[in-house]
């Protein structure tokens, strides 16, 4: 297809992951306040799926979220992401998501050997192919709208991903999300390997890509051009990895390159304002390698085992990894922090301790200095 003949044929519909993705970025907490705000223009903007939260249990601790989105825009314009660990956890999840009145769900579900390793303990694709089929079966069940994902699916062999999405629609999911978990492709590697996904019958793709590299939006339109469906942005390019495509460019490129007019951008400037300032990151986002947060992290996994969330080590770029956190502390991100120096210190008790100091300063970010400053004044208490 030419460039004149594709002008005006590329017309994605657009997913925001700004509340979930970029809000679960390392340090990060939006307020119920910021997501009220922020999806209210998304949906003004013309966006018609606003991505908010993550369950993975009971007592979801993005409930507040969650529901703010609701009442702003409706459940039925937000989607919420339920994390897939194994059957028992994902049925109680939905049961989480059903409390709080979610209509649409994405299941995380990583794909690549690395990743299903790390987080469903067995690199088994056959495995893989079953945990997914039972949770998509449980949520359509339930009455959900379900979106499952290829976690890391960019660095996902082909011969591995493309029976695994299609088992995922035979089981009755309605959409597939390929997610760039890891910058790890160029367009025209993008674009071949959408093509074999977009070629399964009756499927429904969405690109979610990571701009560590810089090439999160062309990546998203390479997407489409081969098929694709939905794009997954976020405001500003806020998130994890060197940050997301970012809504703003993403949407004046269809506008310039596609000559797409569906979207009212006189709101994308307030977006980036009010998301930035929710955020915490000042005036502006910075993508790529080199910025203090591309290597920052807030999971112990990321932190224990960087290789299976990095493009390239931090330290290939003069970069270094850091922990980041406010709210969100937990005993195995304490033990990372204090490693050797944590000998003698009751990590549960100092962890319980440091949190209710958190609270008690307005949740002040975190890093591995802080926290071991802080094990000192423990220690002298």
């Amino acid at each position: 297809m030419s460039a004149t003949e594709n002008r005006g044929t590329i017309k994605p519909r657009i997913s925001d992951a700004t509340l979930r993705d970029s809000a679960h970025m390392a340090g990060v907490e939006f307020s119920a306040k910021d997501a009220a705000v922020i999806s209210d223009l998304l949906v003004k903007t013309g966006v018609d799926l606003v991505e908010v939260g993550m369950v993975s249990g009971p007592s979801s601790k993005d409930a507040d979220l969650i529901l703010a989105t609701h009442e702003a825009v409706g459940p039925e314009r937000s989607l919420t992401l339920v994390v897939v660990r194994d059957r028992q956890q994902v049925a109680a999840a939905l049961d989480e998501a059903l409390r709080l009145g979610v209509r649409s769900v994405m299941f995380s579900i990583p794909t690549s050997q690395e990743h299903a390793q790390l987080k469903l303990a067995s690199p088994s694709a056959k495995y893989l192919t079953s945990i997914a089929r039972a949770a998509i079966e449980g949520a359509k069940e339930r009455g959900f709208h379900v979106t499952f994902s290829g976690e890391d699916g960019a660095r996902t062999p082909q011969e591995r991903l493309v029976p695994y999405v299609a088992a995922g629609f035979e089981a009755g999911a309605d959409r597939f999300r390929l997610a760039e978990t890891v910058a790890y492709l160029s367009p025209w590697q993008m674009e071949e390997k959408i093509a074999d996904l977009t070629a399964i019958d009756g499927s429904e793709i969405e690109i979610h890509s990571h701009n560590m590299l810089g090439m999160a939006v062309a990546n998203s339109l390479a997407a489409v051009r081969a098929g694709a469906q939905w794009i997954s942005a976020t405001v500003g390019g806020i998130g994890e990895r060197g940050g997301n495509a970012p809504l703003a460019e993403l949407l004046t490129s269809l506008r310039v390159i596609h000559g797409d007019t569906r979207f009212d951008l006189t709101h994308l400037t307030e977006l980036s304002k009010v998301a930035l300032a929710g955020a915490g990151l000042g005036e502006a986002f910075q993508s790529g390698p080199t910025t203090p947060h591309a290597f920052a992290y807030e999971l112990p996994g990321q932190l224990t085992s960087p290789q299976a969330y990095e493009t390239l080590p931090a330290e290939l770029v003069g970069n270094s990894r850091e922990l980041r956190v406010r709210s969100r502390l937990t005993a195995p991100l304490v033990k990372w922090a204090l490693a050797e120096e944590g000998t003698g210190i009751d990590i549960d008790a100092f962890t319980s301790w440091l949190t209710a100091r958190q609270e008690q300063d307005g949740r002040p970010l975190l890093d591995q200095d802080a926290i071991r400053k802080a094990a000192v004044d423990y220690q002298s208490a």
